[in-house]
C-alpha cells in the first residue's frame, strides 16, 4: 500500500528526508511546486531510493510539479515526459499500477531462471519436510497462480498476496501453511456463499474456479527461511515472465534421473518457434498480411472472415508436458487476431462495449495429453494465464482491463500415456488443424520394457523389434493418426532418426505405410534449455504431410554451427537424412555385409572378451618380463582407438597358436590364461532386462573352453589401413591412418588388410566425411563409423590410372605432413583449432581433386557444402542399389527438361 510522508535516512548525505509517497516495490513520487526544477527533484527521489531496502526498490520514479511529469523506469532507465494537457495520451505508462504492462517475448533467460528457481527453492525444502507427492505438486500450481495473479491484475489489487502473507504470517512461518489453506479455500468459493463476518483481508480475493483451489491439501509446514523465500517470491515481478516457462519450473523440481527417465526437455521460446513457424504460424501470417494489404471494399470481411478461422483451428500436442507449444500458439494467435481487429474496429466504436466479447480464440481449441499429472496440471494454468494477458492486452488498446473470472473455458489437457490413449478420444482427426510438440527422447538402450514394447508395438518391424528411439513411436502414431487428411505434424526429435540404422527402420513406415512427406526440416542444431540442469542434446526438427496435402516447396534449415542461427532453403523434396532429393525422396541406406562398392573389406579389430586378464599395461609388462623373459614370446602392442588417436600402450597375450609346454612353463602367461578361464566360467547367460539381447556372459562362456582364444581374432600379418570406431564432432576428417604387425588392432578399430593409399586417400576426404556424418549414427553428438551402414555402402568414384595416381600422390602428402610433427598425436593433429596449416593444405589439395572425380570440371563448380556431397553421393547409391530406378529417374529428368523447353517456346 501507498505511504504518505515517508521516512527515509539519506546515506550519502547524513541526514534524514521523507518521501512524498512511496508505494514499496513499485512507485516513488516526488512532488514539486509548480515551476520548480524536476532534474534537481529527481535526483532527490534517486538519493531516495539508495536508502531503501532492495526489498522495497520501486520499479519506477515519478517527479511532478502539477503541470509537468516526468516518469523514469529504473531498471531500462527509460524515461517519458508529459505536460498535464496531454497526460491523456500517456495514460498507459501509468498501467503497472494496475498490475498491467505492455509483453515483450523473447529469450528472457535471466528473468525465466530466476522465477524457476524461486520456487524451486520453496519445493525443494517443503520435500524436504516430507511435504511430497501429489499434495506438493498441486501447492505449487496455486502458488505460482496466486504469484502471477498477484502482479498481472488478475487479484483486484496489485501485492494482495504479497501484503497477506507479510502481515497475516508469523515471522517464524509457523502459520503459514494454515494461512494458505484458508485463502485457497477462499479462491475456490463464490462470493455469495463465503461466510459471513470473513477476514477483509481474504474475502477481498475473487473467486477463480476452474477446479485449480478445489480440495484440501495437507497443511505444509513453513519455517523463517522458507517464509522469507516466499516473500521473495512475492516480490518478484511475475509479470515479466512468460507463461512458456512454466515448463522451466517444472524441470527445475526434477532430479537428472527423472529428467532422463521421462526424456523431458523444457522447449525454449525461440526452439517453438522453429517448429510451429513453418508448420503454420508463417502461412497464417502471410495471409493476415495479404488482407491487411486489400484496399477493396472487402477487406473488412475478409478479415473478419479470417479471425472466424482463427477461432476455428483446432491444435494437438500428444505429449504437451506443461503446456509450451500450446501456450505461445494461444498466444501468438491472440496477438494476430488483435493485430486483425485493430484494422477492423475503431477504438471509439459503440460495438466496443462489450470488449470481453471481440476475440473468437478460445482455450477449448488447444488440446494435449501428458504423462505427468503435475505438469498436466502446470499447462492448464499457464494456458489460463496466457489467456488473461491476451485480455489485459486486448483491453489496453481498447481502454477496458478485464480479468476473465471465474475460470471457465480451458484447455483440454487429458493425464495419461499417450501411446495408450487413443487420439481420436483426444481430438478427432478431421477437426485437428496441427499436430506438434516435443515427445520424450529415449534413446533405445535406455528405454524400460514397457516403452520398449510400445514402440515395437507400434512400428511392427518383426524380428528383433528394431532399434528405434522413443521419440519415433510419437512419428508413427501421428501418421496413423491424420488418416490422409490434411493434418499438418511437426515433433522435435533427437538427430538419430535422421542418421544411422534408424533411418531404414522408422521412414518407409512413415512414407509407405502412412503415406507421408516431410514439408520442412530443420537440421541438427544444440538444443537450448532456460532450466536447471538443462539438457544438452542434438536434435532435428521435422516437419511432416500427407502426400495428397504435401506443400509445393519444401522449407529446409541448415546451420553452419549447431549453436548458430539456421539458413533456409527451398527444395521440391526432402529426404529422410534431411537434405535435397536429387532422385527418389525415399530411399533410405540399409546396412550391407559386404562393400558393395567393390571396396576391400573392412573388418572389425580383435575382441578378447577376457575380463581384461590377457591385457597388460606397460607397467605391468615390465614386472612380468623382470620375473620372466619368456613373457616376451606371447606379448604383442594391443591398440584400440584410444591409443591410435591419443597414443599410450597396452599389450596383449597371443598364445592361440603357442606350444603349450611353452605356455605352461612361462608362469605369468600360464597364470593369467587359467584367470581368463575361470572368469569366463564364473559369467551368466541373461538376457537384458531393458534390450533383451544376450549380455557379454553368453560370449565368454561359450569360450571358457578355449582360454588362449578371443572372441573376435584378428592378428594381422601385413600393414593394413585403420579407421577409429568412434569419432568427435569437431573434426572434418576421418583420422585414419596405417599400423602394422606385431600390433594387434582392438575391437574398437576397424580394419582393412588389404587396403592401398588409394584407398587411403579416399577415406580421408572430405567427400567420405561427408558420407559419414550424414548416413553414419552417432554416439551422443559424435559420428560412429559404422562398417555396415557407412564403408560398405559409400559410393567409390571412377578414375583413371591417371587421377588414382594423383590422389595417391595428394594422399601421400597428408601423410607427409603427419610426419612434419612426430610428437603430435592425431588428436592433436586433427583438432580444428591446433590443425597444422601444412595438413590443412594437403588435405585441402586432396579434398579438390577427389571432388573432382565425382563433378568434373565440365559439369560444374565443385562442391560447395557437405550437403551438396552426400545428396550427390545419395543419387550414386541409388545407382547401385537400384539401376533400373535410376535410369526411370535420368528419363523422368529428360522428359522434364523437354516439356519445360516446348513450354517456354509456346510462350515466346
Amino acid at each position: 500500500m501507498a505511504i504518505f510522508e515517508r521516512k527515509i535516512d539519506l546515506i550519502e548525505r547524513n541526514r534524514r528526508g521523507f518521501i512524498d509517497l512511496f508505494w514499496p516495490s513499485v512507485l516513488l513520487v516526488e512532488q514539486k511546486s509548480a515551476g520548480k526544477d524536476l532534474f534537481k527533484a529527481q535526483g532527490q527521489a534517486l538519493d531516495y531510493v539508495l536508502g531503501l531496502n532492495d526489498r522495497d526498490l520501486p520499479k519506477y520514479v515519478l517527479t511532478c510539479d502539477f503541470q509537468r511529469f516526468r516518469l523514469l523506469e529504473l531498471e531500462t532507465r527509460r524515461e517519458i515526459a508529459f505536460t498535464l494537457p496531454h497526460l491523456h495520451k500517456h495514460v498507459e505508462a501509468f498501467a503497472f499500477m494496475l498490475g498491467v504492462q505492455r509483453r515483450h517475448y523473447g529469450t528472457q533467460a535471466a528473468v525465466n531462471i530466476k522465477a524457476a528457481e524461486l520456487l524451486g527453492t520453496i519445493h525443494d525444502a517443503l520435500e524436504e519436510k516430507n511435504y511430497r507427492g501429489t499434495d506438493l505438486e498441486r501447492l505449487m500450481v496455486r502458488l505460482l497462480f496466486c504469484l502471477f495473479a498477484d502482479d498481472t491484475g488478475i487479484f483486484d489489487t496489485k501485492d494482495d498476496f504479497l501484503y497477506l502473507i507479510e502481515e497475516r504470517t508469523d515471522a517464524d512461518g509457523s502459520n503459514v501453511g494454515r494461512v494458505l489453506n484458508e485463502l485457497f479455500e477462499v479462491l475456490d468459493t463464490p462470493e455469495d456463499r463465503r461466510v459471513v463476518g470473513l477476514d477483509p483481508e481474504f474475502a477481498k480475493f475473487p473467486y477463480v474456479n476452474g477446479k485449480l483451489f478445489t480440495g484440501h491439501l495437507r497443511t505444509p509446514v513453513f519455517d523463517a527461511q522458507m517464509r522469507d523465500d516466499l516473500i521473495a517470491a512475492a516480490k518478484f515481478d511475475w509479470g515479466k515472465v512468460s507463461p512458456a516457462i512454466f515448463g522451466s519450473l517444472f524441470q527445475s523440481v526434477m532430479d537428472k534421473a527423472e529428467r532422463r527417465k521421462k526424456g523431458a526437455h523444457y522447449t525454449t521460446e525461440p526452439n517453438i518457434r522453429k517448429v510451429i513457424g513453418p508448420l503454420f504460424l508463417d502461412d497464417l501470417r502471410a495471409e493476415l498480411d495479404r488482407l491487411k494489404a486489400r484496399r477493396d471494399g472487402g477487406r473488412r470481411a475478409a478479415l473478419l472472415a479470417f479471425q472466424e478461422r482463427l477461432g476455428a483451428l483446432e491444435f494437438f500436442d500428444p505429449a504437451c508436458g506443461c503446456g509450451n507449444f500450446l501456450v505461445v500458439t494461444y498466444r501468438e494467435l491472440r496477438a494476430m487476431e488483435q493485430e486483425l481487429l485493430e484494422q477492423v474496429y475503431d477504438v471509439n466504436s459503440p460495438l466496443l462495449l462489450e470488449v470481453e466479447a471481440l476475440s473468437v480464440v478460445r482455450l477449448a481449441q488447444f488440446h494435449g495429453i501428458e504423462l505427468d499429472e503435475f505438469a498436466a496440471h502446470i499447462a492448464e494454468v499457464a494456458m489460463w494465464m496466457t489467456e488473461h494477458l491476451a485480455n489485459i492486452e486486448l483491453g489496453r488498446v481498447y481502454g477496458k482491463v478485464f480479468a476473465d473470472i471465474p475460470l471457465t473455458d480451458s484447455a483440454h489437457v487429458v493425464h495419461g500415456d499417450a501411446l495408450e490413449i487413443e487420439w481420436e478420444d483426444v481430438l478427432p482427426h478431421d477437426r485437428c488443424f496441427a499436430v506438434m510438440g516435443n515427445p520424450p527422447f529415449v534413446g533405445a538402450k535406455f528405454q524400460s520394457a514397457e516403452q520398449r514394447a510400445q514402440v515395437r508395438d507400434l512400428a511392427r518391424l518383426g524380428g528383433s523389434g528394431g532399434t528405434l528411439d522413443f521419440v519415433a513411436a510419437w512419428f508413427i502414431k501421428a501418421g496413423a493418426y491424420v488418416a490422409g487428411g490434411p493434418t499438418r505434424i511437426a515433433f522435435v526429435a533427437t538427430n538419430s532418426i535422421t542418421q544411422g540404422e534408424q533411418v531404414a527402420q522408422l521412414w518407409p513406415i512413415l512414407f509407405e505405410r502412412y503415406g507421408l512427406e516431410i514439408s520442412f526440416a530443420h537440421r541438427t542444431f544444440a538444443w537450448g534449455s532456460d532450466a536447471r540442469g538443462k539438457a544438452h542434446v542434438h536434435v532435428v526438427i521435422v516437419g511432416l504431410a500427407h502426400r495428397d496435402h504435401e506443400p509445393q516447396e519444401k522449407r529446409l534449415f541448415s546451420y553452419d554451427s549447431i549453436n548458430g542461427e539456421p539458413d533456409e532453403t527451398r527444395h521440391a523434396a526432402l529426404t529422410a537424412y534431411l537434405f535435397s532429393a536429387e532422385t527418389s525422396r525415399h530411399l533410405t541406406v540399409r546396412e550391407e555385409s559386404l562393400p558393395i562398392n567393390g571396396a576391400p573389406r573392412l573388418v572389425v579389430g580383435s575382441k578378447p572378451v577376457d575380463g581384461g586378464y590377457l591385457i597388460f599395461t606397460p607397467e605391468e609388462l615390465s614386472s612380468a618380463l623382470e620375473a620372466a623373459p619368456c613373457v616376451r614370446n606371447f606379448v604383442r602392442p594391443f591398440i584400440g582407438a584410444k591409443e591410435f588417436l591419443n597414443g599410450g600402450e597396452r599389450f596383449i597375450i597371443v598364445a592361440q597358436s603357442g606350444e603349450p609346454g611353452d605356455l605352461r612353463s612361462c608362469a605369468p602367461i600360464a597364470e593369467r590364461i587359467k584367470k581368463v578361464r575361470a572368469w569366463r566360467m564364473g559369467q551368466i547367460s541373461q538376457k537384458d532386462s531393458k534390450t533383451g539381447e544376450d549380455r557379454a556372459g553368453a560370449s565368454a562362456l561359450a569360450l571358457a573352453q578355449f582360454p588362449t582364444s578371443y572372441h573376435v581374432t584378428v592378428v594381422p600379418s601385413q600393414p593394413y589401413l585403420v579407421v577409429p570406431e568412434n569419432g568427435s564432432e569437431t573434426r572434418e576428417y576421418v583420422p585414419a591412418g596405417w599400423l602394422a604387425p606385431p600390433i594387434v588392432p582392438s575391437s574398437l578399430v576397424r580394419i582393412a588388410n588389404d587396403a592401398s593409399i588409394w584407398h587411403f586417400g579416399i577415406v580421408v576426404s572430405r567427400m567420405h566425411m561427408a558420407w559419414l556424418t550424414h548416413i553414419g549414427g552417432r554416439l551422443k553428438s559424435d559420428p560412429r563409423y559404422s562398417i555396415g551402414l557407412v564403408y560398405n555402402t559409400f559410393p567409390w568414384p571412377d578414375a583413371t590410372d591417371a587421377q588414382r595416381a594423383e590422389v595417391e600422390r595428394l594422399a601421400q602428402g597428408v601423410l607427409d605432413a603427419r610426419a612434419e610433427w612426430p610428437t603430435a598425436s592425431l588428436a592433436d593433429l586433427y583438432d580444428p583449432d591446433t590443425m597444422p596449416a601444412s595438413l590443412r593444405t594437403a588435405h585441402a589439395a586432396l579434398d579438390l581433386a577427389v571432388d573432382r572425380l565425382y563433378r568434373p570440371r565440365a559439369k560444374g563448380a565443385p562442391f560447395a557444402s557437405d550437403r551438396e556431397r552426400v545428396e550427390h553421393l545419395f543419387g550414386l547409391y541409388e545407382a547401385l542399389v537400384n539401376p533400373m530406378a535410376q535410369e526411370a529417374a535420368k528419363q523422368n529428368r529428360r522428359v522434364s527438361r523437354k516439356v519445360a523447353r516446348t513450354k517456354k517456346e509456346a510462350e515466346a
